[in-house]
């Protein structure tokens, strides 16, 4: 008797004592969320629940299910079946009273089992992803602990093993083998790294007797910088990160700071609680850093439209719901969007909650402006330091909170109005919907301006016309001047500082431009950016001042480097929030304020009504899903299928987890003993016995577990769009290292971009940047990078939380004719030809190389066969060989033996495109 059959054995009792006590004392009690809730979901619900209530009757709350129906009585009387009309319409003999209404009947066995559920008190239960997860026994641990001395070895490694081999035994399946090693190795770099072993990586861990060689590897790969980048390409997925800006123009955007914070995030395993309260509200965090103002890059990576005569209040409001339902999906792995509309057909959310968790997103500055505003100014190291001085000396010299406004402003110019708040024009506009243009004798106003403290105005402005000038009336068109200023020629926009007399309150300021030399009534003498209102610049008495003052008006006026951040409305700017009749935002009914749904008992005392509170909340051991969902999506990225295959959907429509006691478990570890650090989830899976199962597929495994949810084997999936031509990249000896920076362009064939008016075009990287990591490939939403769309990647117009692995012949043309896979496959061939031996033992380096293991004689004898083949063919083919190697006929470099070298890169490209190559076994 082997270790796994006695597994079997003692799973078995277990399963049989179980069961017998459920005959006994519990198995008549009908569960409604295992039981009812599915036959309810299937039937019923489609006409009674949160879109439709036919009769007045919905399935979707208890309260509405038992209230009374149009007829004036309930449909359901707990405890009397027979004089409940939900029951009585199942079996009716009218076809136009009997329900389902013109569908297929109950069968009888669904028609008892509802009836037994009404008859014992129609109990409502509540769905398990939305329950607070509790620490499970692990099964058979303590069980197998007095027998494990019988045997020399045992298969479990750790926890998570007892939890997998009980469900194998349930199942009646048995585990896998261990992977060889080589294999075992490149998994688990792919998985940590997204990159396969090194022919050092591969040499160092084979040779490694050890026997916590395989700890140590994996030791390694955490501490690897390209951990980081490979979790980072997860993530950016789930934050619809993209260098666009989306929508019919598409232009470009600078956010690629917040990409380099997401790879430095994961190398530094911060906290995912933590993660998540950067991204969310890392703006409303106590002095927050730099760092943690660009990880609200987060929700900036909604859309823009900059498209002319659109509605701005519109598209702010579509990326504010965008907000809303991306929070949701990634973080709590549930189907949020469509309660904008009506109550969630089948999750117990009603349409109110949906807005009252909008109200938190949708009191941030941004307005869907050309400028992207607000913005982070990224200043040179030498600049940066000025501004650090700055600040210190004003806390010096003043007072934190003037350091505090004068600091804000400089890095991030707010808080400003932006011209898109201007109205009532007269000889102006909001030219093509992004800047207010002012001819001569126009005027516009801006409303809600608190002026308390301040004395003097700052605008960002742009005008080619001489003659110029700028007046501000307080309250009316012709009420009091409060400035009056020249509009001097500019260089592009640049921003001018007009002191006034400071009065108190909140006004309507009224602006007129005047420029008497304009000829063309259409000219404008301006087009305006925005407005801001700043108090005296402090410490005016002090020696240094005018020095200090010079040079904080140089910071604010040199151009910098920006990325995307959130930033909270200050008081007078307030948004109100409504319910959208129907999800219509131009039909506002009743005002909501901030909260989380009903269902979880709204947001705990003692936290703000704001993006921090609720980020406070979801990174609480409080959510039963956050941690669910977090352990799920690392499980799926490892395994190739979650523990809940619909990781977007943890609702009662989705997949019920195969193995809930260890996710359950795995959940309650990651917040409480790992403080919700990834590194240490990631561990424990690898170095379970489940993770380094061998990936063989029995016949026996095909048929009862044909998509292995149970985890009887290894993962074989293909790779990533990211990973496959990060391999091949790696392999022929071409990957750069560089990491972080601005994205770049590798080669791309000429017209695929041809979105109108943006005016942006592909540029071809040069140097290393041609072969930098995917991660760092330019992103456009209306045209991504198209190998990266072959293999399943995403426009990233809205989130993705899972990517679905497709198989097309297309796949198969990309890797073999696409000029980066080919450029590899003459790489990998010069460094086959480097090495100093014959031909059949270079062949078979290149395997290990790609594969990290040995090639079989098959496969050799095959290779070796197509090299040959090829050779004499290039051979009678010279120039053929100079085509396919990229030379040109007149090209002075040469190889000394080309025939040979392109036999060889036909080798490499064979080797490339094999299916083990670009799966992961």
């Amino acid at each position: 008797m082997n270790i796994n059959k006695l597994a079997i054995w003692g799973s078995a009792i277990l399963v049989g004592s179980f069961s017998i006590y459920s005959l006994l004392g519990h198995g008549n009690e009908v569960d409604y969320s295992t039981q009812v809730k599915p036959i309810l979901n299937r039937s019923c619900i489609k006409c009674h629940g949160g879109v439709k209530k036919q009769g007045g009757f919905s399935v979707l709350f208890r309260e509405d299910a038992l209230g009374k129906t149009k007829s004036g009585k309930p449909a359901i009387i707990p405890g009397d079946p027979e004089h409940s009309e939900f029951i009585t319409r199942l079996t009716h003999k009218d076809l136009e009273e009997r329900m389902p209404y013109q569908a297929e009947p109950l069968s009888k066995e669904e028609i008892e089992l509802l009836t037994k559920w009404v008859k014992q008190g129609a109990k409502w239960g509540e769905h398990w992803a939305f329950t607070m997860p509790e620490m499970p026994n692990i099964p058979n641990k303590n069980f197998f602990a007095g027998f494990t001395d019988w045997f020399s070895t045992k298969w479990e490694k750790n926890d998570i093993d007892y939890f997998v081999a009980d469900k194998l035994a349930k199942e009646n399946l048995t585990h896998s083998q261990q992977a060889e090693k080589g294999t075992l190795l490149r998994r688990v770099c792919l998985d940590l790294t997204g990159l396969p072993p090194t022919e050092q990586q591969l040499s160092d861990f084979l040779n490694d007797k050890s026997d916590n060689a395989y700890e140590k590897a994996v030791d390694k790969l955490f501490a690897s910088p390209q951990y980081g980048e490979r979790w980072a390409g997860m993530w950016l997925d789930l934050a619809r990160y993209s260098d666009t800006k989306g929508y019919e123009r598409d232009d470009q955007r600078s956010i690629w700071k917040y990409r380099d914070y997401v790879i430095d995030a994961f190398n530094q395993n911060m906290p995912y609680n933590q993660f998540i309260k950067e991204q969310l509200a890392g703006d409303l965090l106590p002095n927050p850093t730099d760092n943690q103002l660009i990880a609200t890059g987060f929700h900036r990576n909604t859309m823009t439209n900059d498209e002319g005569g659109t509605d701005n209040e519109e598209f702010r409001t579509a990326a504010v719901m965008d907000r809303t339902s991306t929070t949701w999906e990634v973080l709590q792995g549930t189907t949020f969007s469509c309660i904008q509309c009506h109550s969630h057909p089948y999750d117990p959310f009603r349409h109110e909650d949906y807005y009252k968790y909008m109200a938190f997103f949708n009191n941030t500055r941004d307005e869907d402006s050309y400028g992207d505003y607000p913005h982070l100014r990224l200043f040179q190291k030498e600049d940066s330091a000025k501004v650090i001085s700055i600040k210190n000396w004003i806390q010096k010299n003043s007072s934190l909170e003037k350091a505090n406004e004068y600091n804000k402003f400089l890095k991030t110019w707010q808080p400003t109005y932006n011209s898109l708040s201007c109205d009532e024009f007269i000889k102006s506009e909001l030219s093509d919907t992004k800047f207010l243009g002012m001819q001569n004798g126009g005027s516009t106003r801006l409303k809600n301006v608190d002026l308390n403290g301040k004395n003097q105005m700052i605008f960002r402005y742009n005008s080619s016309k001489n003659g110029g000038t700028f007046a501000i009336h307080v309250d009316k068109i012709d009420g009091e001047i409060l400035l009056t200023t020249k509009l001097d020629t500019t260089k592009g926009y640049q921003s001018k500082q007009v002191f006034f007399k400071p009065i108190k309150g909140i006004h309507n300021l009224y602006f007129k431009a005047i420029n008497p030399n304009l000829k063309g009534k259409q000219d404008y003498t301006a087009y305006f950016d925005w407005f801001g209102f700043l108090s005296e610049f402090p410490a005016k008495n002090n020696p240094d001042h005018d020095l200090m003052q010079k040079e904080f008006w140089r910071l604010a006026n040199i151009s910098t480097d920006v990325t995307l951040v959130m930033d909270e409305n200050p008081q007078n700017l307030h948004r109100k929030s409504n319910v959208f009749e129907r999800g219509n935002w131009t039909v506002k009914a009743k005002e909501v304020y901030p909260d989380i749904p009903t269902l979880f008992g709204g947001l705990p005392k003692g936290l703000p009504k704001n993006r921090l509170g609720l980020a406070t909340w979801i990174g609480s051991e409080q959510n039963p899903l956050t941690a669910r969902v977090a352990v799920n999506r690392f499980w799926e990225q490892l395994f190739g299928i979650g523990l809940v295959e619909t990781m977007e959907d943890f609702g009662t429509q989705g997949f019920i987890p195969s193995n809930p006691e260890l996710l359950d478990y795995l959940s309650i570890k990651f917040m409480k003993e790992y403080k919700w650090q990834p590194k240490q989830l990631l561990r424990e899976i690898v170095l379970s016995a489940t993770y380094q199962q061998d990936s063989k597929v029995t016949p026996e495994m095909l048929e009862k577990d044909p998509a292995n949810r149970y985890f009887a084997r290894g993962a074989r999936v293909r790779l990533s769009a990211e990973q496959v031509r990060d391999q091949a990249l790696l392999v022929s000896g071409i990957l750069s290292k560089k990491m972080y920076g601005k994205s770049v362009m590798p080669y791309q064939p000429q017209g695929i971009w041809g979105a109108p008016y943006s005016g942006i075009s592909w540029k071809q990287s040069e140097g290393e940047d041609q072969f930098r990591r995917a991660l760092y490939t330019y992103w456009r939403r209306s045209s991504p990078y198209p190998s990266m769309m072959t293999f399943d990647g995403t426009s990233r117009e809205i989130c993705l939380a899972r990517r679905l692995r497709t198989n097309t012949p297309l796949q198969a043309l990309t890797s073999l004719n696409d000029p980066v896979y080919v450029e590899c496959a003459r790489y990998f061939a010069k460094r086959m030809d480097n090495e100093k031996m014959n031909v059949l033992r270079q062949i078979k380096k290149a395997y290990q190389v790609a594969m990290c293991k040995e090639i079989s004689n098959d496969k050799l004898l095959i290779l070796s066969d197509l090299y040959q083949k090829s050779l004499q063919d290039f051979k009678r083919k010279p120039n053929e060989a100079m085509k396919f190697l990229g030379y040109c006929q007149d090209n002075s470099i040469k190889p000394k033996n080309m025939p040979d070298l392109a036999a060889k890169t036909m080798v490499a490209m064979t080797i490339l495109n094999l299916d083990e190559f670009v799966m992961k076994e």
